[in-house]
């Protein structure tokens, strides 16, 4: 009686709309599809900010920011950027309102890649001037043109994370050093890809340092328009706990009026993200 029981309680526990791993979600490629949302925890303690994110801060207090983490190694100073983003709303727009607008800075809301960006470009620099500088090097294949305050060759920014990791601009993939890999096909002409499958990337979390970047890999029968990687975000460690700091949401639709599914940046256990995820597998940068 109790095994049935403990059945009828699983099987309704799937069924239900909190059940974020069975929901697909764009990511940051127009049109392309993937779970990027959590899987289902119970509430985990996170950085909260009064002014609702980084939408509430002004240029100056960034500035005061980078002043007082500018000594701090490099991984400390990604990871308090990236949790500087925990509660801001998820950016819903297909490209991404930064891109949309052709601007650098649009913290108001923020999707997956564009929370690796800003995290990135904030944390390598020590004055807002230095992060725009970072900003046009960083999310380009080239280099980002800024005519005034407009941004006029985004056709060139970087839309796959693959292209990210391939360009070295954003650490060394360390994939390989953390566990068995396999290749997992590339597609885009870009050969076959070094991937951590879900199984090995478990038991390589224990590896992962604080301001690693995680990028999850699509299965090849899963990707729509010949993309790579499906979904991205930041690992922080405190002590023995590793978290996921990522945008979670979906593209092109509108946020749930869902207290326990919001679509904003989250910190979320990375074990149990990586247990419920539908990604192929993962790679791994770090600076």
């Amino acid at each position: 009686m109790k095994f049935i029981l403990i059945i009828y309680i699983i099987a309704l526990f799937l069924s239900s709309p909190l059940c974020a791993f069975e929901k697909e979600t764009i990511t940051q490629y127009s049109n392309i599809k993937d779970n990027a949302n959590n899987p289902p925890l119970p509430p985990l303690r996170v950085m909260t900010f009064d002014k609702g994110g980084m939408g509430g801060f002004s240029e100056g207090e960034i500035a005061e920011f980078q002043n007082q983490v500018k000594d701090k190694p490099v991984a400390e100073r990604i990871v308090f950027w990236a949790e500087q983003f925990v509660g801001t709303p998820y950016d819903t727009d297909p490209l991404g309102e930064y891109v949309t607008k052709k601007v650098i800075a649009a913290d108001e809301r923020v999707d997956c890649m564009y929370h690796v960006f800003r995290t990135a470009e904030l944390a390598l620099s020590n004055t807002p001037a230095e992060a725009q500088e970072k900003a046009l090097n960083l999310r380009f294949h080239s280099k980002g043109i800024l005519k005034d305050t407009v941004i006029t060759n985004y056709d060139d920014r970087f839309q796959d994370g693959i292209d990210m990791i391939l360009s070295g601009k954003w650490g060394k993939d360390i994939t390989e050093e953390l566990g068995k890999t396999i290749d997992v096909e590339g597609l885009k002409g870009l050969g076959k890809q070094k991937t951590l499958l879900k199984d090995s990337a478990i038991k390589a979390a224990e590896k992962l340092k604080s301001g690693d970047i995680i990028f999850f890999i699509k299965d090849p029968k899963r990707r729509v328009a010949g993309e790579i990687v499906g979904h991205m975000g930041i690992i922080k460690r405190e002590g023995n706990n590793i978290y996921l700091i990522h945008a979670s949401g979906k593209k092109g639709e509108t946020p749930p009026q869902n207290q326990f599914n919001k679509w904003e940046v989250k910190k979320v256990s990375l074990v149990d993200y990586l247990r419920f995820m539908r990604f192929i597998g993962i790679k791994i940068t770090r600076f």
